[in-house]
This record gives structure tokens, sequence and C-alpha cells, in this order.
């Protein structure tokens, strides 16, 4: 059966290994992110047997985000698969952070999540199948100190998360939550942290074949509902 997969906040990095595993597997794979030239690209050169779809969305919009999902039904069909991966980043604390820095953590992480999880749902209800994964952060779990935005918005989503398991876990909808505890590798990663040793940085491939395994856990008696990634010691300036 081909899946549709809808991957929302795709970037060099984890974002596009997830685009590139789920196009292996044979998905029909939507990529949802504001940079139009970057995911055309990359939907033009998803490997086979997979087929990639570049929707141009902000997500902190809400109408966008309802024409994305009506564009993929009609090219692809129903969602099969979300994951909610797009994050903005606040980093800062309490006395620093204006209202509109901490609302852009949330419209992101949480409001964002939040229209995306209700679309690909209510698409996943009808076949009595489907998998929505949330990316978390270090954040997701234990604060940092003096990240407040981001803290707050990613404690939410989690919270989100699972609270949907257990309102559709009975009806056949995996809910699933993934804490990235450490430096993603990619694109600047190394230049950000230049001390940090190489095998302390998260392959993001290897990511994604957790992602994918999550996707295959078809048995409702055994689907977890919270993977904790993590390698080497943790540098809370970039997580």
């Amino acid at each position: 059966m081909t899946r549709t997969a809808v991957v929302a906040g795709v970037g060099p990095g984890l974002g596009e290994s997830l685009a590139r595993k789920f196009a292996t597997e044979g998905c029909q794979v939507a990529l949802f992110a504001r940079s139009e030239d970057y995911i055309e690209e990359l939907a033009d050169d998803l490997p086979e047997p997979g087929e990639g779809l570049a929707v141009q969305t902000d997500l902190t919009d809400v109408d966008q985000i309802h024409e994305a999902f009506a564009e993929v039904r009609d090219v692809f069909g129903s969602v099969d698969v979300l994951v909610n991966h797009a994050s903005a980043a606040s980093w800062s604390g309490l006395l620093n952070t204006d209202v509109e820095e901490f609302e852009r953590a949330w419209a992101v992480n949480g409001r964002g999540a939040f229209v995306c999880s209700q679309e690909a749902v209510d698409d996943m209800r009808e076949t009595g199948s489907g998998t929505v994964i949330f990316t978390g952060a270090t954040s997701s779990v234990r604060s940092l100190g003096g990240t407040i935005g981001f803290t707050a918005a990613k404690f939410a989503a989690r919270g989100m998360a699972m609270d949907m398991a257990q309102e559709f876990g009975p009806e056949g909808v995996h809910v699933a939550h993934v804490v990235i505890d450490g430096q993603i590798d990619g694109p600047n990663a190394r230049e950000m942290a230049p001390d940090r040793a190489d095998e302390t940085f998260l392959d993001p491939e290897e990511l994604a074949e957790t992602y994918w395994h999550l996707v295959e856990q078809d048995d409702a008696s055994t689907q977890p509902f919270e993977i904790h990634v993590t390698n080497g010691p943790q540098n809370s300036e970039f997580i």
C-alpha cells in the first residue's frame, strides 16, 4: 500500500532525511516549508519509488495550512503519516522575551502542529489507521533555563501529542513523540559547535530510520508513545 506522508517543516538535516527515507520506502511525500526553492528542488530529487510534492506553507498561518492539506489530497489523496517537525527557536529568558517572540514559538511548535494534526487525523479516522509523529527536543522534557518561549512551546507540543495518543489510539491512529536530546549533524552544525566530538552528533539518517520504525508499528498493543534519542554529553546551548 502506498502511503501519503506529510513532513511539516522541512529543511536541511533531519527534515530532508525524513523525506528521503519515506520516499525510499515508497511513500508519496508532501513537503511543507516557507522556502519554496529548497523544497521544490528536494521534491524533484527524492529517491524512487517515492514521489515528492513541494507545498510552500507558512506554518504560523492557519489558512495556508488548510490550503496545503487540500493540495495534498488533490494530488496524492488522504494523509496516512504526519510528522510535525517545524520548530521556531526562542533563546531568551522571561525578562528578555517579548510577547511577539513568545507567540511565534507557540505559533509554530504548538498551533501549527495542532492544525496540521486536525487535518491529518481527520483523514486517518476514516481509514482506521495512520501515524502522527511530533519532533521534540531536550526542552520538551526538562527546562534548560533562559529559553522560556521554546521550552513552553515544546512542553505544549508534547502534552498535545500525549492527549492525542490517548484519544485516537483506540481508533487505530498511532501518535508518538520523539525527544531529540542532542545536536543533529547537518549544515553549519559543526561550525556552531567546533569543540564537540564528532561521535556526539546525532546522525539524521539514523534518526529517520527511527521515525520510519514508528510508522511501521501497526500493532496497537505494542505502539510506543515516546522515544528518547541521545548520544554523548549534551551542550544545552545548541539543543
